[in-house]
């Protein structure tokens, strides 16, 4: 049976060798009775049909050995697609895992602005109620408008620091692995957006901490 064909690297259609029926191997010719001479023509006859035997047969297996070395070459060229193709996923999972990367730090962000806002609208309300005469002592409020906006600044940093860090080792992971030729590495990481507005974010909350800081005499 005939199995179906591959193109090997040549870009050639190798079907598989069909199957052949062997045949029986000759007998033994039986040269009693007969004169030397005649007995010797048998057996050059014999070994005759013997040698056409064996001829077919190595045919054969040469044909089968071309097919499995034409399999082979065609095993070894999937195995080097396999292989491209993980390299490339694996590049596909550094540009992934810094995207994972910037999201942490945008829920650190959405965090901090929301402990900054909130206290710097704290600082705010209870300055206007002492402005109009509401309340006479507003240093405790004040204090802890303060501390929120610094929580959220700490906060700041600290996602900051930890997404500097983590970019840095993923960095240095993808340039050996990119020696090593692992991976590609044939593109290279943008600037984080996020890690900018990150950065203008603190120094807006170390500006809000410096403003309000600067006011407390006018608000006693």
């Amino acid at each position: 049976m005939t199995g179906e064909a591959f193109e090997n690297e040549r870009g050639i259609a190798t079907p598989r060798p069909e199957r052949i029926d062997l045949p029986a191997v000759p007998p033994l010719p039986d040269v009693a009775g007969i004169s030397s001479d005649e007995a010797s023509t048998t057996f050059s006859r014999f070994r005759s049909n013997l040698s056409r035997f064996r001829t077919n047969l190595s045919e054969h297996r040469t044909d089968l050995s071309e097919f499995r070395t034409d399999l082979s070459q065609h095993r070894t060229g999937l195995s080097e697609n396999r292989t491209e193709m993980s390299m490339r996923r694996t590049g596909m999972s550094f540009h992934r895992t810094r995207m994972s990367a910037d999201r942490t730090l945008m829920s650190e962000i959405r965090t901090a602005l929301s402990l900054i806002g909130f206290g710097f609208t704290i600082y705010q309300a209870f300055a206007k109620l002492h402005e109009a005469g509401v309340i006479g002592q507003s240093q405790t409020p004040r204090n802890f408008g303060v501390a929120l906006i610094v929580l959220g600044i700490l906060l700041l940093f600290g996602g900051i620091a930890r997404h500097v860090q983590f970019a840095l080792e993923l960095r240095a992971s993808r340039t050996s692995m990119t020696g090593d030729g692992l991976i590609h590495g044939e593109t290279v990481f943008p600037v984080s957006l996020t890690l900018v507005v990150a950065v203008l974010l603190a120094i807006l909350g170390i500006a809000a901490v410096l403003g309000i800081v600067f006011n407390i005499s006018g608000m006693n």
